[in-house]
C-alpha cells in the first residue's frame, strides 16, 4: 500500500434511523466503475480485488489491490482515486445515511475491505454490519461517497439501500477542508463522533431492539410518503406513536403524537405490552380473583388496558427503528400499522413549513445536533457530559457547565465524575485533544531511556 496521510473527513455517528429511496448512482460519478451482476440468486460471499489508482508525491501513478466482498462471481471493480477535478462541486461534502435489512450471516467478511476502501477514498463516519443487514452514516465528497455505496451494493443482498442525503453547513465544510491530524478533534475524543476516521463495527443487530426473532425481512408495516403523512395522522382513528427516545422527543415531535418516554429503543416492546392488550371486555373492566388475608377469595374489578388500536402510524428520525417496531406490532396482532417513509428527515426536507404538522426540532446523531424544516441547522447544542441536546435556556441554568454537565444529567453525576469531566475539558482546552499531546506515544523521558539502553546494548 502506498503510504500517505489523508486529510481527515467529517465523521458522523450512526443514525438510529435512515430510510429512503433506493440508490441510483449517477453514472457520471463512476467513470471507471464496472460492477457485474451476480449470477446466483443466493450466492456465496467471495473476495475479489478492487484496483485503486493512486499517485505518489511526484504525481507518478501507483496502484494497489484491495480485497473486496461481493456476491457471486464478479469482475474486479476498478476505483479511481486520482485527484478530483477542479470543479467546485467535486469538493462539496455530502452526508448520506443508509440502511438495508437483509439475510447477511457472513457480514463480518465485509468489514475489513469496506473500512480500507473508506480510508483510501477519505470517507469518514460509522457503519454497522450485522446478520440482519447494514446501517450507516458516512461523509465525504459526493464522488467518494457514491463509490462506497456502489461497493456495498455490489453484494446482491444489499442492493436497494434506503438512504437519505443531508447537506453540510459552510462551517462544517471549512472545518473539514482545513482539518489536520494535529488539530482539535471536534469536541474531543469522548464526543459521539470524530472528524477524521471511519468506524465499521460488527454487532448482533443494526438497530438494537433486543428481539432477534423480530424481522422486518419477513413482515413490516406499510410505508407512507411524507406528502400523505398529514392526512393519515389527522384522522381521529389513527394513533400516532413516536418511536424515538425521551431526549429526542423532548425537543420536537408531531402534533398529537404519543410519547412512550423510553430511554432506549429496547424499552419499546415493554411499553407496548404495558400500554395495550389484544382484546377488552365490553364494559372496559374485568373481574380478577384475589386472595384475602384469611385465605378467602374475592372478586375485584380491574381497569383493563386499552385494546389494540385500529390503526397505528409510527415515525422516527430516518425510518430504521420504525421497520423493527412495525414488525414487532404486527407480530403482536396489530392489524393496520403504518410508518413514515424516510422518517422525520425526509418529511422536513419535502413538506413546506407552512403545511407541516411537525413541532420543534429533530435531534440527529451528528455534529448538527438538531435540524429544522428544510434540514437547516437547529439551535440546540450537545452536552458532552450525557450526549443529550440542550437549548439556550438550558445553558442559562446553574447546572450547566460546558463539557461537564447540564440540567438533564447534573443530579445523576457524582462529584468525582464531574471532576474527571473538568479534567478532560482542561486537557482539551490546553492541547486540543483529550489525554494531552503525548496520548498514545511514549513520554520523552521513556524514549530517551530506551535509546540509551539500545545504544549501550
Amino acid at each position: 500500500m502506498l503510504g500517505y496521510r489523508a486529510p481527515p473527513s467529517l465523521s458522523l455517528r450512526m443514525l438510529s434511523s435512515s430510510s429512503l429511496r433506493s440508490i441510483n448512482p449517477n453514472p457520471r460519478l463512476h467513470p471507471t466503475s464496472s460492477i457485474s451482476e451476480p449470477s446466483n440468486r443466493h450466492p456465496q460471499l467471495l473476495f475479489n480485488p478492487v484496483w485503486i489508482s493512486l499517485c505518489d508525491s511526484h504525481g507518478v501513478p501507483q496502484s494497489m489491490t484491495l480485497s473486496r466482498c461481493s456476491s457471486g462471481q464478479t469482475s474486479p471493480v476498478p476505483i479511481s482515486s486520482s485527484p478530483e477535478s477542479n470543479n467546485s462541486d467535486s469538493q462539496i461534502l455530502v452526508v448520506v445515511s443508509f440502511y438495508k435489512f437483509a439475510d447477511f450471516p457472513d457480514h463480518a467478511r465485509l468489514r475489513q475491505p469496506l473500512k480500507l476502501l473508506c480510508e483510501e477514498l477519505r470517507v469518514s463516519g460509522g457503519i454497522i454490519l450485522a446478520p440482519e443487514g447494514i446501517n450507516g452514516s458516512i461523509c465525504g465528497t459526493r464522488e467518494s461517497v457514491e463509490k462506497v455505496l456502489a461497493f456495498i451494493q455490489s453484494d446482491d443482498r444489499l442492493r436497494g439501500l434506503r438512504r437519505v442525503e443531508s447537506p453540510v453547513s459552510p462551517e462544517e465544510e471549512a472545518i473539514h477542508h482545513g482539518h489536520t491530524s494535529s488539530s482539535p478533534l471536534a469536541a474531543g475524543e469522548d464526543a459521539p463522533f470524530r472528524w477524521d476516521h471511519v468506524r465499521v463495527k460488527l454487532k448482533k443487530e443494526i438497530v438494537s431492539l433486543g428481539m432477534p426473532a423480530v424481522s422486518p425481512i419477513e413482515k413490516v408495516g406499510k410505508y407512507v410518503s411524507p406528502r400523505d403523512w398529514n392526512a393519515l395522522i389527522s384522522d381521529p382513528d389513527t394513533v400516532v406513536i413516536d418511536v424515538r427516545n425521551n431526549y429526542e422527543t423532548r425537543i420536537g415531535k408531531f402534533k398529537g403524537a404519543v410519547d412512550p418516554c423510553t430511554r432506549a429503543f429496547r424499552e419499546f416492546p415493554s411499553w407496548v405490552e404495558d400500554e395495550f392488550q389484544p382484546s377488552e371486555p365490553e364494559n372496559g373492566h374485568s373481574e380478577v380473583e384475589v386472595y384475602g388475608a384469611n385465605g378467602s377469595t374475592e372478586n375485584q374489578l380491574e381497569i383493563s388496558k386499552p385494546k389494540t388500536p385500529q390503526r397505528v402510524a409510527m415515525y422516527c428520525t430516518g425510518g430504521i427503528r420504525c421497520e423493527k417496531a412495525s414488525s414487532f406490532l404486527l407480530s403482536k396482532g396489530f392489524e393496520e400499522v403504518y410508518h413514515l417513509e424516510g422518517g422525520i428527515l425526509k418529511y422536513l426536507e419535502e413538506v413546506p413549513e407552512t403545511e407541516s404538522l411537525w413541532e420543534g426540532e429533530c435531534f440527529v446523531f451528528d455534529k448538527r445536533v438538531s435540524v429544522e424544516h428544510g434540514l437547516a441547522q437547529g439551535t440546540h447544542k450537545l452536552c458532552y457530559g450525557c450526549k443529550q441536546p440542550v437549548s439556550d435556556a438550558d445553558m442559562e441554568s446553574p447546572q450547566w457547565e460546558y463539557g461537564v454537565s447540564c440540567p438533564y444529567c447534573y443530579s445523576s453525576k457524582s462529584d468525582e465524575e464531574k471532576e474527571r469531566a473538568r479534567a478532560r475539558q482542561r486537557q482539551f482546552e490546553t492541547w486540543g485533544v483529550i489525554g494531552g499531546p503525548d496520548k498514545g506515544r511514549k513520554p520523552d523521558s521513556v524514549k530517551q531511556s530506551s535509546t540509551q539502553l539500545s545504544n549501550s546494548i
